[in-house]
């Protein structure tokens, strides 16, 4: 399917070598989207997959299946699509908020993509009903049960603009658990319940935590931003470096080089470099163990083995002329002592200070 795409794509014509670059397709498993600035392209492509299906003894959902622009309404359809539980939306905004084309040029709208409202809903409703079923279970208990829940569902969403809906979700599912509590305690007023389920933790109040077992919030995941796969790269194209940076872990690769890629976003902290494929690297202490730094990641950096030579000299070049400094300053000491020592001797006149030392000396 995708080389007879390409195949189109290739041979269309227009004002600009990009033309055909502007046609895009994204597939997950049997789920795909076909994007392109103009519907007559949108509609052939559409005649070529299904054809291309009945070839293969398939045929596309017409169900399933429809078009939308992601600015305006089309067809009496709502802007934007859903793909993989993520909507994706184009929004009216002024010059200063508004995206810009490759050429630098304000187009007046922004692209954002934030989870779809079904499956916002789907996860509230199963939390709902968590809570619903947990009536008699005890605080920690319904504590383990939410906490998967939250921490997964959010860890999916949270490459993207999920900031608003994690703190919503927080707030109904906070009234969800005080109408809990409530439930369990009618005779008790609304202090008691608070101070049993409810505590402060630093500046946050109201955690929803019992002993050691404390719920996590939505917005308590932090948002980080997907970076998009270089290329044609593939795990299995055995580029160690570029996917131990990306994930954090290799199959072919130490646990702590691959925490410390990921860490450097893939840099040297020496030369600044990226490493690359086939680079040897090395684990440095960045405070020298004979100098009390600490066998932990907070002490690790990782090097190019060139660089961590280099480091190495240049440290003990340091050190060297660290001790240097020292021995001339022992050295001025011991001939300063020696001259207040003489001088006190001799009974010639003394500073106060050089009398005390003087006086040290004696004893």
């Amino acid at each position: 399917m995708e080389e007879r795409l390409k195949q189109y794509a290739e041979s269309l014509k227009g004002e600009n070598r990009d033309t055909g670059n502007n046609l895009n397709f994204i597939r997950y498993a049997d789920d795909f989207v076909i994007l392109h600035p103009d519907l007559n392209v949108i509609l052939e492509t559409k005649k070529i997959i299904s054809e291309w299906l009945k070839e293969v003894g398939l045929e596309i959902s017409e169900k399933k299946t429809n078009i939308r622009h992601t600015l305006l309404s089309y067809e009496d359809q709502e802007a934007g699509f859903d793909f993989l539980g993520f909507n994706v939306k184009q929004y009216r905004v002024g010059k200063y908020n508004s995206g810009k084309n490759t050429n630098g040029k304000i187009l007046g709208f922004k692209t954002l993509i934030k989870p779809s409202k079904k499956k916002v809903l789907e996860h509230y409703e199963k939390i709902a009903e968590t809570i619903e079923k947990s009536k008699v279970a005890t605080q920690a208990t319904l504590i383990k049960r939410l906490n998967p829940l939250i921490r997964g569902w959010a860890n999916y969403y949270k490459t993207v603009v999920s900031k608003r809906i994690f703190v919503k979700l927080d707030s109904l599912i906070w009234h969800k658990l005080w109408r809990w509590a409530r439930r369990r305690h009618p005779k008790k007023n609304a202090q008691w319940v608070k101070e049993k389920y409810f505590h402060k933790i630093g500046k946050r109040n109201w955690i929803f935590k019992t002993g050691n077992c404390q719920l996590i919030n939505h917005a308590e995941i932090p948002i980080i931003r997907h970076i998009k796969v270089k290329g044609e790269k593939s795990p299995y194209d055995g580029d160690g470096t570029y996917w131990a940076t990306r994930m954090g872990k290799h199959p072919e690769l130490p646990t702590r080089i691959t925490n410390l890629l990921k860490k450097q976003k893939g840099k040297c902290n020496h030369c600044g470099l990226t490493f690359m494929d086939g680079d040897k690297m090395e684990v440095d202490h960045i405070t020298p163990k004979s100098k009390g730094g600490k066998n932990n990641y907070g002490n690790f950096q990782l090097l190019h083995r060139h660089c961590h030579d280099i480091k190495t000299a240049v440290d003990a070049k340091k050190q060297e002329r660290l001790d240097r400094i020292e021995m001339e300053k022992q050295i001025e000491a011991n001939e300063k002592r020696t001259d207040i020592w003489n001088r006190g001797r001799e009974g010639k006149p003394l500073t106060e200070a050089e009398k005390n030392i003087f006086w040290r000396m004696c004893i």
